[in-house]
C-alpha cells in the first residue's frame, strides 16, 4: 500500500498542476518516460524529424547533429534528449544552465566527455555570458581555449575535444543569443498536447502501473491535464492513489472526477490558485483591468507567482486578457464560474 504524507495523499503546500516535482515524483515520473521515439506520444512532426536526423548520422557513423528542443515545461524535453542518447547507443550526461556559472565550469564538463557522448543542458538560456561564448567554438569546432594565468601573462591553450552531441532544452528560446541559436543543427519546438494525445499518455502509464480504468476515465483525466503529459501522469497517480484508498477496482469518469476535485483540479484544469486569480479579478476589481501587483496582493501571493504560474494557462484557455491597462476578465472567465458577464455594448 502506497505511503502518503497525508491522509488524502497531497504533499502539504503542494501544487498539484505546478510544474515542479517532489523527489519521490520524479523517481515515479522517470520510471513511465518512453525510452525509445516509437514510445514517444505526441510531437508527430517533431519526432519524424528527429528520428531522420539520428538515422541519418548512425548511416555515416558520426556523432548526430546538435539539437535544440524549446517548449514550455512538462512537454518532453528530457524525455526526448534521454531518448537521442539511446537511439545513438551513446552516454548521457546532463546538466542545466544555472549551474554552469563560469567558464571553468563548462571548461570541466567538456574535457570529461567521451567520444559520441550526449550532453543535456537543460534551462540553455540561464548559462553565464563567459560560458556561452566558450560554447560556441565547442559545438562548431571541438574544442576549447583554456585561459591560464591573469593579466599580461596569461597564455591560451588549445584543448581539443571529442566529438559529442550538445541537446539543449529552453522554455525561453527567444533569450537565446542568434549565435548560441545557429550552431545547433536540428530545432524542434513542442506544443501542448491534444486531449486525444494525453490520453494515449495516461492509457501507456496507467498499462505500466496495471490500473484498470475506463475510456471515460481517461479522458476525465486527460481534460483536466492542461496539455501537459507531466500533469496528466501527475493527476493519474493521484487518481490512483484516491481508489486505493477507497477500494476502488475499476475507475471510472465519476470516480476520476470525485478524485480530482477532492485536489480541488477542476473540469478545465483549473487548481485553486487559478480560481483565486479569477474570482479576484471579477468579483473584486469588476472584471479589470487592474494591475499585476494589485490583483497578486488580492489572493495573497507574490507578483511573479502569479505572472509565471497562473496567468500562462489562464491566458491560453481565454480566460484572461493582458491590457496596457492591466489584466482583464474575458467573457469565458465569468461563464466558468457561473457568473453573467456585464453586457460592455
Amino acid at each position: 500500500m502506497s505511503q502518503f504524507p497525508h491522509a488524502d495523499g497531497q504533499i502539504p503546500g503542494q501544487r498539484l498542476v505546478s510544474m515542479d516535482e517532489e523527489p519521490e515524483e520524479k523517481m515515479i515520473e522517470a520510471a513511465l518516460r518512453p525510452k525509445s521515439l516509437d514510445d514517444f506520444v505526441g510531437q508527430q512532426r517533431v519526432r519524424q524529424q528527429l528520428s531522420l536526423v539520428l538515422e541519418a548520422s548512425k548511416m555515416r557513423g558520426r556523432s548526430a547533429d546538435h539539437v535544440l528542443l524549446s517548449g514550455p515545461p512538462g512537454l518532453g524535453k528530457t524525455t526526448l534528449a534521454m531518448i537521442i542518447a539511446a537511439e545513438m547507443d551513446a552516454p548521457l550526461r546532463i546538466t542545466s544552465g544555472p549551474a554552469i556559472q563560469h567558464s571553468g565550469d563548462l571548461a570541466a564538463i567538456l574535457s570529461s566527455l567521451t567520444p559520441g557522448e550526449v550532453l543535456f543542458l537543460d534551462e540553455i538560456h540561464r548559462m553565464s555570458r563567459p560560458a556561452e561564448e566558450m560554447l560556441y567554438m565547442a559545438m562548431e569546432d571541438f574544442r576549447v581555449d583554456i585561459v591560464v594565468g591573469k593579466g599580461a601573462g596569461a597564455t591560451s591553450i588549445p584543448l581539443e575535444l571529442p566529438p559529442f552531441t550538445l541537446v539543449g532544452a529552453t522554455t525561453r528560446a527567444g533569450l537565446l543569443p542568434g549565435p548560441l541559436r545557429d550552431r545547433f543543427g536540428f530545432t524542434g519546438h513542442l506544443e501542448f498536447y491534444s486531449v486525444a494525445e494525453l490520453e494515449s499518455v495516461i492509457r501507456r502509464s496507467a498499462g505500466l502501473m496495471e490500473l484498470n480504468i475506463s475510456p471515460e476515465g481517461f479522458a476525465e483525466i486527460a481534460g483536466r491535464s492542461r496539455g501537459t503529459p507531466r500533469i496528466a501522469n501527475r493527476l493519474l497517480r493521484r487518481v490512483r492513489d484516491w481508489a486505493l484508498v477507497n477500494g476502488i477496482d475499476r475507475i471510472e469518469a465519476s470516480a476520476a472526477a470525485t478524485a480530482l476535485n477532492m485536489y480541488e483540479v477542476d473540469e478545465r484544469g483549473l487548481d485553486r490558485l487559478d480560481r483565486a486569480v479569477l474570482e479576484a479579478l471579477i468579483t473584486k476589481f469588476g472584471g479589470g483591468p487592474v494591475g499585476l501587483s494589485t490583483l497578486a496582493i488580492a489572493v495573497g501571493e507574490e507578483t511573479e507567482t502569479v505572472e509565471t504560474v497562473a496567468e500562462p494557462y489562464l491566458v491560453r484557455e481565454g480566460l484572461i486578457g493582458r491590457t496596457p491597462r492591466g489584466r482583464v476578465a474575458l467573457p469565458a472567465a465569468w461563464e466558468h464560474l457561473g457568473l453573467e458577464a456585464p453586457d460592455l455594448s
